[in-house]
């Protein structure tokens, strides 16, 4: 092999070896063995300095190196796998910013920083009634209580936040098998000392009342109820709460009526009366709070001023009305107030916590005056008492109870059964004040709560009413007042 030839297939195969930078490299021949090395060593003579051979014309031309076909193509795709990880971590990104969950609270949607955040609910309560001792009569017409299944209350619950500070609620109910708005406000939250609502919400009166009917421990509110619901129950205005505080709470609000439509007073023009107004503070103290001990007192007043048609909140009469339960045409109670003028009402109210042992009661009195330049005066309490069978407390926030969370739910499989709760209350209305019998009664309540989980429980109540005075109803067609009246009721309730 000459030199000539073997320089020309050194060349040949660096050429199909080198990379696109252009090199020079010194070759050695063996001159016994006529073996190529790149170092020089014994027997080794220097062939020279190599080039590859296009790279070294386009060195010569003074332009850089043409890169070959095949490390081209790798490069365009690794710079397209490049743009493609940079698109999906950008999705990834776009992705994070917003989370999505379902657990007992309903669907939620949130943004990663948690100034806008969106939830679902809502509550459905499914009841079966059926009542005894109910024989009785109105005007001398036979009448009694029905018996049978309803949906008590069925509800969507839409819950939000934008920019962190502001928030709100609308809850709409579809029990009756009509659409009655209930919560419907705006709130802001901004403040370090308090929250600002406006809108659609309950008054600041009433623990039983404040209390959503997914946390009672009875299927309906007490007899003291009679009073409260008319005047101090929803109506919309602009309320001041405090922040949440371990010992104690204060709030005060200004409201016209309800979201209910005004009655129209009968003028040629057919128009509404000017709404009425009322105001309504609450605050309580506990002195002992803790997770499973508390004990606190509380007090709430209500002035209400009535519309130009002597109507309350409701754009409505005053009327006390109480009912076996919410399917029945069955009224103990039922008695209309007219021309009234303002009302005044004050609450006094006390509840404790000891492990599973808890206790409430409330007292409710009210002045009534009317155009007429007459007066009435009524009152209402209740007491209730409740033993958790399974050992767990009832919660304790913000100056209300809160229902019972299981700490092991039903479960067949893992060997849980839930929380057992058995509950008795006694309450009282008397709505009767001189010549205006409006009528007065008593009952006792007793319940058995089986909480499933933190969504589903089922409810017992059988109630005795007894002790009436001037009731709605007459024990015979010539009159009398009846002597007691059983009912009975089940309940099913999901709330998310």
């Amino acid at each position: 092999m000459t030199f000539s030839k073997l320089a020309l297939a050194v060349a040949t195969v660096l050429g199909a070896g080198a990379t696109s930078s252009a090199y020079a490299i010194d070759l050695y021949v063996d001159v016994k063995t006529k073996q190529i090395y790149a170092e020089p060593g014994p027997h080794r003579q220097l062939m020279g300095s190599f080039v590859k051979s296009d790279e070294a014309a386009a060195m010569a031309a003074g332009s850089k190196p043409a890169e070959s076909t095949e490390l081209a193509a790798v490069k365009e795709d690794l710079e397209l796998k490049t743009n493609e990880i940079k698109a999906l971590q950008e999705h990834m990104t776009e992705a994070e910013k917003v989370k999505v969950k379902m657990d007992t609270k309903g669907l939620q949607v949130e943004s990663a920083d948690k100034d806008f955040q969106f939830k679902l609910g809502g509550r459905i309560q499914a009841d079966a009634n059926y009542s005894g001792k109910d024989q009785y009569y109105e005007n001398g017409a036979p009448v009694e209580a029905n018996d049978g299944t309803e949906f008590r209350r069925a509800r969507i619950d839409f819950v939000g936040v934008f920019f962190k500070d502001w928030n709100f609620k609308t809850v709409a109910d579809f029990a009756d098998n009509k659409v009655a708005m209930k919560d419907l406000f705006i709130e802001y939250t901004g403040l370090d000392f308090m929250n600002v609502t406006a809108g659609q919400q309950k008054q600041n009166f009433s623990r039983e009342l404040l209390e959503s009917s997914n946390d009672l421990m009875f299927t309906e509110r007490s007899l003291m109820n009679v009073l409260n619901a008319p005047v101090v129950d929803r109506a919309i205005g602009l309320n001041l709460q405090s922040k949440a505080k371990k010992h104690w709470t204060a709030a005060l609000g200004v409201y016209g009526n309800a979201i209910d439509p005004q009655r129209t007073t009968g003028t040629e023009n057919n128009d509404a009366a000017d709404e009425g107004w009322g105001v309504s503070g609450r605050g309580t103290f506990a002195p002992i709070d803790e997770k499973t001990q508390m004990l606190y007192v509380g007090v709430a007043g209500n002035y209400r001023q009535a519309d130009s048609n002597g109507d309350v909140a409701l754009s409505k009469n005053l009327k006390y009305v109480y009912e076996t339960n919410h399917m029945s045409d069955l009224d103990l109670i039922n008695k209309t107030v007219h021309s009234v003028k303002n009302i005044t009402n004050l609450g006094l109210e006390t509840g404790g916590i000891y492990g599973p042992f808890s206790f409430g009661a409330e007292y409710t009195r009210q002045w009534v005056d009317l155009n007429t330049g007459g007066n009435l005066e009524v009152d209402g309490w209740y007491a209730d008492a409740a033993w958790t069978l399974t050992g767990e407390s009832r919660k304790f926030k913000q100056g209300k109870f809160y229902k019972v969370s299981p700490s092991k739910p039903f479960n067949l499989k893992n060997g849980g059964w839930g929380a057992w709760e058995l509950a008795s209350r006694i309450s009282n209305v008397d709505v009767n004040d001189g010549a205006f019998k409006g009528g007065e009664m008593s009952n006792v309540t007793v319940a058995l709560n089986w909480y499933i989980n933190d969504n589903l429980r089922f409810m017992a109540d059988y109630i005795r009413s007894f002790n009436f005075t001037n009731a709605a109803v007459t024990s015979s067609p010539t009159g009398g007042d009846p002597d007691n009246n059983d009912t009975f009721t089940l309940r099913a309730q999901l709330a998310y």
